[in-house]
């Protein structure tokens, strides 16, 4: 290929990443691949004790293009009468799409009951994500997770994942079963692909973490052969030099300051056409003492030094 054909190729790459949205991220030699863009998991800046709408603020003044939020805060938001459409409105108003919300119904529970009641909360949690106009609740194996818990059947998983997913299709919200590495049940990442895809549904999707990948003991280079089990969200963090039995959520740290192959993984992300967001997800009780506007841009930041490596 001639030199010109090269330089041509490059300006136009350069060109495509000036015109991208807001924190979207093309590599300029990328060419074709897709954009990464930004999304705050408010569990980053949950220890400041805030209220929904700070938080949201806090997203949109960072510069984040997505909002993940829990669901106990939209419950606060909502006991104090504030109204759902109003926060949806908000946020898109701010430029700042709500991806996901982040719930613990026990969905995969053996107690047959308690399982009912889980999917009871699912579906109360649903309707407000659908007044918010967000469409992903996060479904981790809540109340299957600690080490007492008995170990179920990945069958069994996938058909109680279905169920809630054939309840999500009723109410146009897709669960994302997600991985978590300290967990009894679901802690691979393997393992949740498996429950995704034996569930029989058509909008089964998985929802990796990049802590959870580490704790779990799953492989990094696992993530090329995802392809669309992905729903558009991958939560992001680093974690330090420590021993798996060891480490625990508030030892995650800023994308690039720990030894994760964050690298090698948005490079398999792109690979396989990822085109969702990376939501950064931290739990460390450090950031929580700090002011959280600089915590959120303190993470987008290196998120986008990261992604472009």
């Amino acid at each position: 290929m001639s030199s010109s054909i090269n330089r041509r190729t490059w300006l136009a790459a350069v060109s495509a990443g000036a015109a991208a949205p807001r924190g979207a991220y093309a590599s300029p030699l990328a060419g074709s691949e897709p954009a990464f863009k930004f999304c705050l998991n408010t569990a980053t800046i949950r220890g400041q004790n805030l209220k929904i709408v700070a938080e949201l603020e806090i997203a949109a003044k960072a510069g984040y293009d997505g909002f993940e939020p829990w669901v106990d805060r939209i419950d606060q938001y909502v006991k104090e009468g504030g109204s759902l459409k109003d926060l949806g409105k908000r946020a898109r108003d701010s430029g700042v799409s709500i991806e996901d919300a982040i719930g613990f119904a026990p969905w995969i529970v053996d107690d047959a009951e308690r399982r009912r009641k889980g999917l009871d909360d699912a579906k109360r949690i649903m309707g407000m994500l659908q007044e918010l106009g967000c469409t992903r609740l996060a479904a981790p194996p809540a109340g299957a997770n600690d080490q007492r818990s008995a170990a179920i059947p990945m069958l069994t998983m996938a058909e109680r994942y279905g169920a809630l997913c054939k309840l999500g299709e009723e109410m146009g919200i897709t669960p994302l079963a997600e991985h978590w590495g300290h967990s009894k049940n679901m802690s691979r990442l393997g393992e949740a692909v498996l429950v995704a895809l034996e569930s029989g549904h058509r909008n089964a999707s998985v929802l990796p973490d990049v802590y959870h990948l580490y704790k779990g003991g799953s492989e990094f280079a696992g993530i090329k052969l995802l392809g669309q089990a992905t729903a558009g969200i991958f939560h992001m963090n680093d974690y330090p030099a420590k021993p798996r039995a060891e480490i625990r959520d508030e030892h995650r740290i800023y994308p690039g300051d720990g030894v994760a192959p964050l690298k090698e993984l948005l490079r398999d992300l792109r690979a396989i056409g990822f085109r969702g967001m990376l939501s950064l997800e931290l739990f460390n009780r450090e950031y929580w003492k700090q002011d959280p506007l600089e915590v959120a841009k303190t993470g987008l930041a290196k998120m986008k030094a990261v992604a472009s490596m």
